[in-house]
């Protein structure tokens, strides 16, 4: 499996069932996981793989608090990583873009998640796997796919750069607030996260070409440095998991996002 698809499909999934190193990561509500999950699938509760500082929400979690999660998970460094939700991919994908932030690139999102999974026959388990021993495997966040606020106010009028707002159309306008100030970031352009998927297919993502066409349409070109944000970077998690699968080299995540950007005193906004 190349890893610059940065999806899996079922099958594939199906195909690594004996891979030693295979570790698969179920974010969906725990309620979901007791009913029905991925056999051997590893329940992992969103809220711990984000950091929050009211008002802003979706930081990077702290080194230890995230090493700690995945040691308990019995994760090494050789793991190959299948994350996946039951609502598209958000929480997935904002779990995978963590793991590349701190180093681990060997992580992908099952395309389509549980919808996929369950919806084409695949089986399915209420019972928790065994509680794999602990890996002691320690992490460190880096600065890689991460963009900040000072980066982002740096390189407004920077032509190079382009600002993938993924939140719905009311957060782009302005009509729906979510934190002190409504609106935009300056110049963002809006592509909302649902866009890229594909509802009559199980939620899975669009064709590359078809995406691609759009994307170019907004002016969101592969020759940009693109930083993708949203409320707090978990809808635009999946933003950037679409852009890293289409073959985008620089794309970068706004941890914090709005919820950060919208609080803040010095920051511009559009409406």
């Amino acid at each position: 499996m190349s890893q610059a698809n940065y999806f899996i499909e079922p099958e594939q999934l199906e195909t690594l069932s004996n891979n030693e190193n295979l570790v698969i990561v179920d974010l969906c509500k725990a309620k979901q996981y007791a009913q029905a999950h991925i056999p051997e699938a590893h329940f992992v509760n969103y809220a711990d793989i984000v950091k929050i500082d009211k008002p802003v929400m979706g930081l990077l979690p702290d080194n230890d608090n995230f090493s700690a999660l995945l040691s308990s998970l019995g994760i090494t460094k050789k793991s190959l990583i299948v994350a996946y939700d039951d609502e598209g991919g958000g929480c997935a994908a904002r779990f995978v873009w963590t793991l590349h932030v701190f180093g681990h690139e060997t992580a992908v999102v099952l395309n389509g998640g549980l919808h996929s999974w369950a919806n084409e026959g695949h089986q399915l388990s209420n019972a928790a796997p065994d509680k794999p021993a602990a890996s002691n495997y320690s992490l460190k966040k880096t600065h890689h796919h991460t963009a900040s606020r000072a980066f982002i106010q740096t390189h407004l009028d920077d032509n190079n750069v382009v600002l993938l707002d993924a939140r719905s159309p009311a957060e782009y306008n302005g009509e729906k607030k979510f934190a002190d100030k409504a609106g935009r970031i300056p110049g963002a352009i809006h592509y909302e996260w649902t866009e890229s998927m594909n509802k009559n297919n199980n939620l899975r993502r669009l064709p590359a070409d078809e995406i691609q066409q759009r994307l170019d349409d907004l002016g969101i070109t592969q020759d940009k440095e693109v930083v993708c944000y949203c409320q707090s970077h978990h809808r635009s998690a999946y933003s950037w998991l679409v852009l890293k699968s289409l073959g985008y080299e620089n794309v970068l995540g706004y941890p914090g996002s709005w919820s950060e950007w919208g609080n803040h005193p010095d920051t511009p906004v559009e409406k």
